[in-house]
């Protein structure tokens, strides 16, 4: 068990709390699972049940960075098991954003399509994914600072991470290649990709109109390595999932576009239509080494509903 003092904002059911929390965390050390109720119980056999039942039905009780208010919730092997004593923990809510893991170093994130990752520098001030994630994280504690690690285009949606404490920040950026270990998208494509599987290289260069493009240039632009395998067909259309060897601005929607069957809804790169009324590409899978403890994180979101369906879909 370890104990830390965390300010926390109230919730509005202790809003005369000041103060620092106090935090306990526990770690299921043992080889067996337990109901969140029976391992805090074990744990604090001094606390009365009823108490128990009190901080499970107030969001006092949090399971690997999620509250969970279910008295059966599994804890199993290996698990953090956090309680705060003082009050509520605050929790996240955003209609554009879901918070899929977080602990003291990173925060991964599911973004939304349509929002950007990080306000604009020079442009009117838009809601965006970093300022909504800073604004919780501060609330948590005003301390508390959020880091750039990396981003999504605006109109793409999925798997993107944040890191907590500047030397998490550091040690990805320095070591971005090496400790981003996968990172899978799915798009829906127009037409149909003949080939199962292969892979586009290119350099990469970005005009005036702030447009990638391919070049054959070898003295000019940075190399780019996209590698896809078919996951579906219908309608005219390919569901695809794309892997980088590189990461650069655009590299996927250009270099589908550079096969010849650009990302559905991407007028931007020769799409001609948009049945979803949106850049069909999704960030699915993020796999990472953790940039404190080295631990390997494994992320994954189901492929979107609509991309699938739409390959079925009749008179798009």
């Amino acid at each position: 068990m370890r104990e830390g003092n965390f300010r926390r904002s109230s919730d509005g059911r202790n809003r005369n709390v000041t103060g620092p929390d106090r935090i306990l965390e526990y770690v299921n050390e043992g080889e067996s699972s337990f109901g969140l109720m029976d391992f805090i119980a074990s744990r604090r056999p001094d606390s009365k049940r009823n108490d128990i039942k009190k901080w499970l039905r107030f969001g006092h009780l949090m399971v690997n960075g999620h509250v969970t208010t279910a008295f059966d919730s599994p804890v199993e092997p290996g698990d953090m098991v956090r309680l705060n004593t003082t009050r509520p923990f605050v929790t996240f809510r955003h209609p554009r954003v879901e918070i899929v893991y977080e602990d003291d170093d990173v925060i991964v994130i599911n973004k939304g399509y349509g929002l950007l990752s990080v306000g604009a520098q020079n442009a009117k001030k838009e809601i965006n994914a970093y300022d909504i994630i800073r604004n919780y994280i501060k609330e948590v504690d005003p301390r508390n600072k959020l880091f750039i690690v990396h981003r999504l285009d605006r109109d793409t949606s999925g798997l993107m991470m944040f890191a907590k404490s500047q030397e998490a920040q550091e040690v990805l950026r320095h070591n971005w290649n090496n400790m981003v270990l996968e990172r899978l998208y799915v798009a829906v494509l127009e037409g149909n990709l003949e080939q199962e599987s292969g892979y586009v290289k290119s350099r990469l260069m970005e005009n005036s109109q702030f447009k990638v493009y391919s070049t054959d240039d070898p003295n000019q632009g940075k190399l780019a390595v996209t590698h896809y395998k078919v996951l579906g067909r219908g309608n005219n259309l390919t569901l695809a999932e794309f892997s980088l060897d590189t990461g650069r601005k655009n590299q996927i929607r250009v270099h589908a576009s550079d096969l010849g069957h650009p990302i559905s809804g991407d007028r931007k790169y020769g799409a001609k239509k948009s049945p979803l009324h949106r850049l069909a590409l999704h960030a699915r899978t993020l796999r990472f080494a953790h940039p404190i403890t080295r631990k390997d994180m494994y992320f994954e979101t189901p492929i979107p509903v609509k991309f699938q369906t739409v390959l079925r879909r009749q008179n798009i």
